[in-house]
């Protein structure tokens, strides 16, 4: 008997010591517990060392003051086109009021992820699949401004939303990979086109310009040539018109007239014997033989007639 009561004591001691060492309560940086006095909201506990009333307080809640990820399973989208899309994403998201997210909702992060579902239910129900696929932000910014107003009385604050996958059916992959193709040959005939476009033009441009050089180079030719045959004709004429007022001053010489009369005796003389060779005929006048009075005659001025 003594042995029960013993162990009675034993046990009650052991249980106190264990209710004691439970009120000790050391809580960390960016942690908060949540106190309840006989079932009563009493304080909120941050980081540090303290001790609660044995029997009387009892901690009820225990949250992180850090931001907290949270993944939100894929789940069937239909889009304004009906397409059925998977979408899957995550929620980042930090507790501001302790009290209010232990008595506001009975679990804010499972709230969050079906407000965030929902939400993202009716934003792509609103969208064809090309803008679904192309504006994840717009998406996100409209999920998370849903689920931060919503979650105001929640005591948490909502930072951001981010699509992780958006996934179509295997047909809709397939379209739309062979849309992609045809678009990317399409492409590709276009600069082809426009790049042999570009190619005939600089051809074209090129043969003008060579064109314009030859008729320019011509042109400058023709005047340089018609330049140098006018210098020559002018130094000529400057020329003739020199020697031919040098004879009239040496005829006006004394024994000019002798000395001009014998240069024409011998100029036609030596052209007679060029005339006169071997195997030609000619005829020469009957007074041809009178070369004393045909160089008189050639040489002497004739008077006008009256």
């Amino acid at each position: 008997m003594e042995f029960v009561y013993l162990a009675f004591w034993a046990i009650v001691a052991i249980y106190l010591i264990y209710k004691i060492f439970r009120c000790i309560r050391i809580i960390p940086a960016q942690d908060v517990l949540i106190v309840e006095r006989l079932g009563k909201y009493s304080r909120s506990l941050r980081a540090g060392f303290h001790i609660l009333i044995p029997f009387v307080d009892r901690d009820a809640y225990y949250h992180t003051l850090k931001e907290q990820s949270i993944d939100v399973q894929p789940q069937i989208c239909i889009t304004h086109d009906n397409v059925q899309v998977k979408v899957d994403g995550v929620i980042y998201l930090k507790i501001i009021d302790p009290v209010r997210a232990s008595y506001g909702i009975e679990d804010f992060q499972f709230a969050a992820i079906q407000l965030a579902q929902t939400t993202m239910r009716s934003v792509i129900g609103t969208m064809e699949l090309d803008k679904t696929i192309g504006e994840k932000d717009l998406i996100n910014s409209t999920i998370v401004a849903a689920i931060d107003q919503a979650s105001e009385p929640w005591g948490i604050k909502v930072n951001r939303y981010e699509i992780l996958n958006i996934v179509p059916p295997k047909s809709v992959l397939d379209a739309m990979e062979k849309e992609k193709k045809a678009q990317i040959a399409k492409r590709s005939q276009v600069l082809l086109s426009e790049g042999e476009r570009d190619s005939r033009i600089n051809r074209s441009l090129g043969f003008k310009e060579e064109a314009v050089n030859k008729s320019e180079g011509e042109k400058q030719r023709r005047i340089n040539s018609a330049e140098g045959k006018a210098t020559e004709i002018e130094a000529l004429a400057v020329a003739t018109a020199k020697g031919i007022e040098a004879i009239a001053g040496a005829i006006s010489d004394q024994g000019g007239a002798s000395a001009i009369k014998l240069q024409i005796t011998k100029a036609f003389i030596q052209n007679f014997l060029h005339v006169a060779k071997e195997n030609t005929e000619i005829l020469v006048p009957a007074d041809v033989m009178n070369l004393p009075n045909l160089i008189a005659n050639l040489t002497e001025p004739r008077k006008p007639k009256a």
